[in-house]
């Protein structure tokens, strides 16, 4: 695989194109003392003209990966979209300042690609492929 093992795609459903310009940022879970779940960052980005971020971590098993650390693992794992800054260049205002999407990793081997379907006021997850 010669892209990142997690990729995201941010569509606008209110108008029927890309979301180019999000912030996305993913985070690593793990136990905090005292038992608080906390998530830590791991990587960030922006979509593309194509509403796309295919390039958060470096390709499963790389050198780059092995490297900076950045070696996906089986955990669970959190992506934070921030619409914000997109709606209001379009001249629309935003009900959600962030969409937040927590999900697991059995297989580090694997491609995770989470779509988000988003409007001012909506949206909808899923794996995608």
């Amino acid at each position: 695989m010669s892209k990142s093992p997690i990729t995201c795609h941010v569509l606008d459903v209110s108008i029927g194109r890309p979301a180019e310009g999000v912030e996305v940022n993913l985070q690593v879970y793990h136990k905090g003392p005292g038992g608080i779940d906390v998530f830590n960052p791991l990587a960030q980005g922006v979509t593309d003209a194509d509403g796309r971020c295919s390039t958060l971590l470096p390709p499963h098993n790389s050198a780059e990966a092995k490297k900076t650390g950045k070696e996906l693992r089986a955990g669970t794992y959190k992506i934070v979209f921030k619409p914000t800054d997109y709606f209001e260049k379009i001249g629309r205002k935003c009900f959600y300042p962030w969409v937040e999407i927590a999900f697991d990793i059995e297989n580090p081997d694997e491609h995770y690609h989470i779509p988000l379907l988003i409007s001012p006021y909506s949206y909808v997850t899923y794996r995608g492929s």
